[in-house]
């Protein structure tokens, strides 16, 4: 009963999260730069409701572009890795109370493998188009996308230590006196920046920025783009779980079911995620590693030692 009451959250969550994150995109961008700028002319004015969807419609309908001699079994495959990455890590989130699509014992390690794959993947997306500008953002992005998973580490180890487990479940329980937002106030807004590096957002997308014509998805049309788009909405939904599950406490809340709260902290974080990935402008490549290196690491390393010392 409750795999199946697991696999129905696991469900719930990305087809109804990837849609709700398709909306707030064009809601933040229209409330950020007008409804002039927030997308194409007969999209736009089709309402945010179902701007998404005719979107999605009008991505299936083009025409699948081409390279000279591309790697074409990883770029067709990419899209499809991207989205079960981003399946395998709510598949460890407890959506009620003990109960987990997989339940193990070491929940935070997967998901960090699960971050470190998606630099993997979306490497792969650039590299296998054999084209430049693909190609260019796929380096730039693994050389911030590597080095910003010991930060993410830090933090979810802080997570961890209250609960003296790896396990979410464990980790939620942990949670149901205090949350993990205030034992470690910087914990939250330092995970978010590993969210917005792995769901290519605002500051820390690296990959398919504007300035490289979209980057790793420069060569990418029709159906190939609308797989792309959808996991990375699906990705942010997995990131947006697992940040509220580790930081804000879960299922666990008062008056109301386990999946709702679940529910409504995800969505909290999705928010603030993509209003920070429409808000803050991206920074050149080279300040974004001494901002990881100088400021960032120290302070995920700070938030660690911190949440050591009120345990002790």
């Amino acid at each position: 009963m409750n795999f199946f009451l697991a696999l129905l959250g696991v469900l719930s969550f990305a087809l109804v999260g990837v849609y709700l994150a398709a909306v707030f995109d064009r809601l933040i961008a229209r409330s950020i730069s007008g409804p002039a700028q927030s997308g194409g002319s007969g999209i736009a004015r089709a309402g945010v409701l179902v701007a998404p969807l005719a979107e999605a419609a009008a991505l299936m309908s083009r025409v699948k572009t081409d390279t000279e001699a591309p790697d074409r079994a990883n770029w067709m495959l990419t899209p499809a890795w991207y989205l079960a990455l981003a399946a395998a890590g709510l598949s460890v989130i407890p959506f009620a109370e003990g109960v987990a699509l997989t339940r193990i014992d070491t929940g935070l390690v997967f998901w960090g493998a699960v971050e470190a794959l998606t630099v993997v993947v979306i490497f792969l997306h650039g590299w296998s188009p054999n084209s430049p500008m693909p190609l260019i953002g796929a380096y730039r992005y693994a050389g911030i996308g590597l080095p910003i998973m010991l930060p993410s580490m830090f933090v979810l180890i802080a997570a961890a230590m209250p609960a003296e487990s790896l396990s979410l479940v464990k980790v939620v329980e942990s949670q149901r006196e205090v949350w993990n937002i205030v034992r470690q106030p910087i914990g939250l807004p330092l995970f978010m920046l590993v969210g917005l590096t792995i769901t290519l957002r605002g500051p820390f997308d690296y990959a398919d920025g504007a300035e490289l014509a979209g980057g790793t998805k420069a060569e990418s049309a029709g159906p190939a783009r609308a797989a792309w788009e959808l996991a990375r909405l699906a990705m942010l939904v997995s990131f947006s779980t697992m940040a509220a599950t580790a930081f804000l406490g879960g299922p666990l809340g008062p008056g109301l079911p386990g999946p709702l709260w679940l529910g409504l902290k995800t969505l909290a974080v999705m928010a603030a995620t993509q209003f920070a990935g429409q808000w803050f402008a991206r920074i050149p490549p080279s300040q974004a590693l001494f901002l990881l290196w100088v400021v960032i690491l120290p302070l995920s390393f700070l938030d660690l030692l911190v949440v050591g010392l009120v345990i002790l």
